[in-house]
């Protein structure tokens, strides 16, 4: 022990030199990845040696399994390992070769994160969102998500698993340890350096022979051209279809056709090839005068939609013959139906506007209206036969004649008594009814008949009467509103409310009649021309009651009128005289 006390002896000074060069060559810290021996391997455990540890640390065989070493290590080999406890509470070392693997390996990642390097991985399972890409290098498992797989939609994905391929790393959290990779970079990155060949490959002014129709959206068509370097996607625009006007793509062009395109702009910087099928021929509309309105003409059918059909009256000049122009009778016309591609029709030419470059046509006008022809042979107030075509909730249609014209018959045209509803019931498909022409609109194309018109009014019998006209009605029926009365000779019923049933309030119960009764009531409103009459009780009771009281007559005996209030009302007034 007296070395140690004499440190200037040059025993003493010789033994510090050595302890210190020791401990300088093995710093041992925690959280530090420190090489190991492998000193003995049994089946459950790998003892190490690491010099500066008093004890030997061990490490869990299955975690070398985890690691792929399991089969390759042997005694002698060196093994990278994290020191996480120099001493645990047992008095143990603590380490971990996994750990150190994952660290080793997110230490490369981030390198070559910031050297902006590509990563070699495989894609080992789908998960939520997008897929599982391992480091083929270090094995750290990495997230690709599902928008950054391909530059273009990918149904399905089985034939990149297991594949090893580059990744571009595109994201890494420090904090968490996760990374984000991306195939689709790498994808496209590959797709722009051909891209760059096959556009070198053209110029302005060059047709492409048999571009393939890709795909459309509402400001152009996509085009696919294959050059000697490859294949690129060009745009064609709306405004380089054609010289007429286009709504959409879609009404030209069918996904997979082949047509010829002229290069019109090439841009480096963007990468993009524009394209024009329009100036491969000479504007139509330079000879438009050709063409007059109100004049037929043959046109073809180049294309059929559900609103119409593209016809072309020479190559390059087309134009639409919508569906409402395609016939005078038939409702919501089916184009499909009607005619085919490659048919040749007739039409009349009814719009020409050189400043929107529009042509309308119209196929109905090369035949007859018949509308107009119905009106010539059946004018308004004449009689036809129709048979019931159709129904509604509220209406029948007739097929007029001979016409292909339908007439509208409305429920409230069927009868002057009858309720619409149920004379509606009354008929059925099939059924021929002879009507009278009451409207025709030619240029909405419409016709309106009538049933009930070619009948007797019965509302007739009111012409020679006016308010406060007193009339006998039979009782029909009675409920809360009041009674159903007809005049006597006359088919219209009536509704007396029950307001108007009697003077006195008491006496205004529609219970008190069950049907049959006749009585006496007054016209209280009439109207011919809506055909419109009231009937009061109430009010011929007050007329009857004025009249009495006025030339002081005896009472009334009640005959017509069941109520006793006249006859009160001319006791009081008797009453009254006497005293004076």
């Amino acid at each position: 022990m007296e070395i140690y006390k004499d440190l200037s002896s040059p025993a003493s000074q010789q033994f510090e030199k050595l302890l210190n060069g020791q401990l300088s060559k093995n710093k041992i810290e925690e959280g530090k990845i420190i090489e190991g021996k492998v000193t003995k391997i049994t089946s459950k455990y790998i003892f190490l040696f690491i010099p500066g540890l008093k004890s030997e640390p061990v490490i869990d065989i299955n975690e070398i399994k985890m690691i792929g070493m399991a089969d390759n290590v042997k005694e002698g080999d060196t093994i990278s390992v994290l020191l996480e406890k120099i001493e645990d509470r047992n008095g143990d070392v603590v380490v971990s070769a996994l750990k150190a693997q994952k660290i080793k390996g997110w230490n490369k990642l981030v390198k070559c994160y910031e050297n902006n390097e590509l990563i070699n991985g495989k894609i080992t399972q789908k998960t939520k969102g997008g897929v599982i890409v391992e480091h083929l290098e270090t094995g750290s498992l990495m997230f690709c998500p599902g928008s950054q797989i391909s530059d273009k939609p990918v149904k399905n994905i089985d034939h990149l698993i297991g594949v090893e391929q580059k990744f571009a790393l595109i994201k890494l959290d420090m904090v968490r340890g996760n990374s984000v990779v991306s195939r689709r970079q790498v994808v496209s990155s590959n797709k722009k350096e051909d891209k760059v060949k096959i556009i070198q490959t053209l110029k302005v002014g060059d047709v492409i022979k048999d571009a393939i129709v890709k795909g459309y959206s509402s400001f152009g068509c996509f085009f696919e051209v294959t050059t000697s370097e490859g294949t690129i996607d060009t745009l064609c625009h709306l405004q380089e279809i054609s010289y007429s006007r286009v709504n959409h793509p879609d009404e030209i062009f069918n996904i997979g056709e082949k047509h010829d395109l002229k290069v019109i702009s090439i841009d480096m910087e963007k990468l993009q090839v524009g394209c024009s099928i329009k100036q491969l021929s000479p504007d139509p509309f330079e000879h438009i005068s050709n063409y007059e309105i109100g004049k037929e003409y043959s046109v073809k059918v180049e294309k059929i939609t559900d609103y119409g059909c593209f016809c072309s009256l020479e190559p390059g000049l087309s134009t639409l013959l919508h569906s409402s122009e395609m016939s005078w009778t038939k409702k919501n016309v089916s184009p499909k139906k009607m005619f085919n591609v490659g048919d040749n029709i007739k039409c009349v030419i009814t719009e020409i506007d050189t400043e929107k470059r529009r042509v309308a046509i119209s196929h109905k006008l090369t035949q007859e209206n018949p509308y107009s022809k119905l009106e010539s042979s059946y004018p308004v107030g004449s009689e036809i036969e129709g048979e019931v075509s159709n129904f509604n909730e509220y209406a029948i249609y007739l097929k007029l004649g001979d016409f292909e014209v339908d007439g509208f018959l409305h429920s409230n045209d069927l009868s002057y008594t009858g309720k619409p509803d149920e004379e509606l019931k009354k008929y059925k498909r099939g059924d021929k009814i002879k009507v009278k022409i009451l409207e025709i609109k030619i240029n909405e194309q419409k016709v309106r008949v009538g049933l009930k018109q070619l009948q007797k009014d019965p509302f007739d019998w009111f012409k020679d009467k006016k308010v406060n006209d007193p009339i006998t009605v039979k009782v029909i029926s009675s409920d809360n509103k009041g009674l159903f009365v007809k005049p006597e000779g006359c088919e219209v019923e009536v509704l007396i409310k029950k307001s108007q049933i009697a003077m006195n309030t008491n006496d205004a119960r529609p219970s008190r009649f069950v049907g049959g009764e006749r009585i006496d009531a007054a016209i209280a409103e009439l109207n011919l021309e809506k055909r419109k009459v009231t009937l009061s009780i109430k009010l011929l009771e007050e007329i009857m009651n004025a009249k009495a009281i006025k030339e002081h007559s005896s009472p009334l005996s009640g005959k017509n009128l069941p109520f006793s209030s006249l006859s009160e009302q001319l006791d009081d007034k008797q009453k009254k005289k006497d005293k004076e």
